[in-house]
């Protein structure tokens, strides 16, 4: 959703490279760029405009330290690096600060939450994403059906209840308002400590919508007023926001459907506009996918540098931390099987899209390569070959390899066996007909599940190296731990790339090709010693 943006900083970046210095002709040549790419995202005219005027005020005529001390370290910086950091300090100050905790508690009775928006905006969903939310941080919500105009929309809650655990209040025959009012005073009867408006929304703004949503909030003064807009919608996102907080005056703004095509100029421009705070971002339909809005981490995923912290934010709540460490081991082992890559792939897609993922990874300063394609659907595909092994299969995928000897001729016309190994057609038939795909897509898994495990062991061996990474510090603590021997690994499972044939490698054959080397040698050393005598 980002790439609109993150174009036009990326050319300014490519643009600044290598110049002696920021003047003013190259920096407004950079921020052209930039302007380009904020339009095109559907920012707001006079936020763009405020943007690249402040970002040019603090970077012309400002001399870049090319040069500073950190300490005992002496750290470098660029034009280019200057003006990035001048664009990402803009850039959250454009969209924060932000609390997304909900500071306005009632002190007596149930805290009250209106959701208002228009028609289609996600309002419902994210009103079951939000109980969730809150239910994490020990409330006991309850959900109230307000929108008594939208076919099913009572119904759709209930459903969301249902998946929650939480009680869904309504009344026939009653008006919003009177719905509300009577949710509270029952809320406080049951005991639950927090109360979530679902109210209706319109195709477009009218008077009947902004007239009940304000006697809504006469009958039950909420605590809370968020403002649910779809991100998609662009820049008549930043417009309706306006009019929302002008005539009910909201507190704060929740944007949904961010993981679709949505460009990402509301979330730049809503702050500037509405003088609100974006509150939370709902970045998929499981219940799960609601994010508390960090601008640090979005201007940085803008940028292109990844937002680790909230990666890790999704890794710990979806990742039991003992766990992990406990399969890292095994990995290290070379006790990885293909049941422990099914766990992860799961793991994977509770965690949100790839796309998401990868964002967030600050491995590609300049965002994802053109052309690659991070499909969700691949996931699927390998889940469902995996799930038609046997547990004996998973865990012991060594079963799908047959061995077999063939002769060989060497080039002095020796003939010698040598160990082959070949796939197991009728279990990988099995495996193709129970997941609906073909043949050589399991084939392609089998070798690219090897290929994976021999690397994991490999990144063991070289850990020195690793050492020097970020993340991998503690391979070396955690091979001591396993107490391994690297030599074992992959004995069975060996498979290099190719369609059908693969070797299969002994423990100790590394050890008897190096001492066939050295023998080599020293008979060369020796014929070369005879010829001179």
């Amino acid at each position: 959703m980002l790439e609109t943006i993150s174009k036009g900083f990326r050319n300014a970046k490519a643009r600044l490279t290598g110049v002696a210095e920021l003047n003013e002709d190259n920096i407004e040549e950079a921020l052209r760029d930039v302007r380009m790419s904020l339009l095109e995202a559907d920012v707001e005219f006079k936020v763009t405009k405020i943007f690249l005027e402040r970002v040019k005020e603090k970077a012309v005529g400002q001399a870049v330290k090319l040069r500073a001390k950190a300490g005992d370290r002496a750290l470098s910086a660029t034009p280019e690096q200057h003006f990035i950091r001048i664009c990402q300090d803009e850039l959250i100050e454009l969209m924060g600060p932000v609390d997304t905790d909900l500071v306005d508690w009632a002190k007596k009775g149930p805290t009250a939450i209106m959701m208002v928006g228009l028609q289609g905006s996600g309002k419902t969903t994210t009103v079951g994403k939000l109980a969730r939310w809150l239910e994490k941080k020990k409330k006991r919500p309850m959900l109230v059906a307000a929108d008594i105009y939208r076919p099913a929309a009572i119904e759709q809650l209930q459903v969301l209840g249902r998946q929650l655990e939480m009680p869904v209040f309504t009344l026939e025959g009653k008006s919003p308002p009177e719905i509300c009012e009577a949710a509270v005073r029952h809320a406080y009867e049951t005991n639950r400590d927090v109360v979530i408006f679902d109210t209706a929304g319109r195709l477009a703004i009218d008077e009947p919508l902004m007239a009940e949503l304000d006697e809504i909030k006469k009958r039950t003064k909420p605590n809370e007023i968020f403002f649910v807009i779809d991100a998609m919608i662009g820049q008549d996102a930043v417009n309706t926001a306006r009019t929302f907080n002008d005539r009910v005056g909201v507190t704060g703004v929740i944007l949904t459907k961010l993981d679709g095509d949505a460009r990402g100029g509301a979330a730049l421009s809503i702050k500037e506009v509405t003088g609100k705070p974006i509150k939370f971002l709902g970045m998929g339909e499981s219940l799960d996918k609601l994010e508390e809005f960090r601008p640090e981490g979005l201007a940085s995923r803008i940028l292109g540098m990844g937002d680790i912290v909230g990666l890790m934010k999704d890794f710990e709540e979806v990742v039991d931390a003992e766990k992990a460490e406990e399969d890292a081991v095994r990995m290290l082992k070379g006790k990885f099987d293909m049941q422990d890559f099914l766990e992860q792939i799961r793991m994977i897609q509770k965690m949100g899209s790839l796309k998401d993922l990868f964002e967030k990874m600050p491995f590609f300063p300049g965002g994802l390569p053109e052309g690659v394609n991070l499909d969700d659907k691949e996931l699927v595909k390998i889940e469902a070959m995996i799930s038609s092994m046997t547990m004996q299969e998973r865990t012991h995928p060594e079963h799908f390899v047959v061995t077999s000897w063939e002769m060989i001729t060497s080039k002095a016309g020796i003939q010698q066996k040598r160990r082959a190994a070949d796939y197991d057609e009728k279990r990988v038939k099995r495996v193709a007909r129970g997941s609906g795909r073909k043949e050589q897509e399991v084939k392609e898994l089998l070798n690219k599940f090897a290929m994976m495990r021999q690397m994991m062991t490999q990144m063991g061996q070289q850990s020195g190296l690793l050492g020097k990474i970020p993340g991998f510090r503690q391979i070396a603590q955690m091979k001591k731990m396993a107490g391994i021997d690297l030599s074992q690994i992959m004995n069975a499972a060996g498979m290099q790339q190719g369609e059908r044939k693969f070797s299969v490698p002994r423990a100790g054959s590394n050890n008897d090709k190096n001492k066939e080397k050295r023998k080599r040698k020293e008979a060369r050393k020796q014929r070369k010693k005879n010829k001179k005598r």
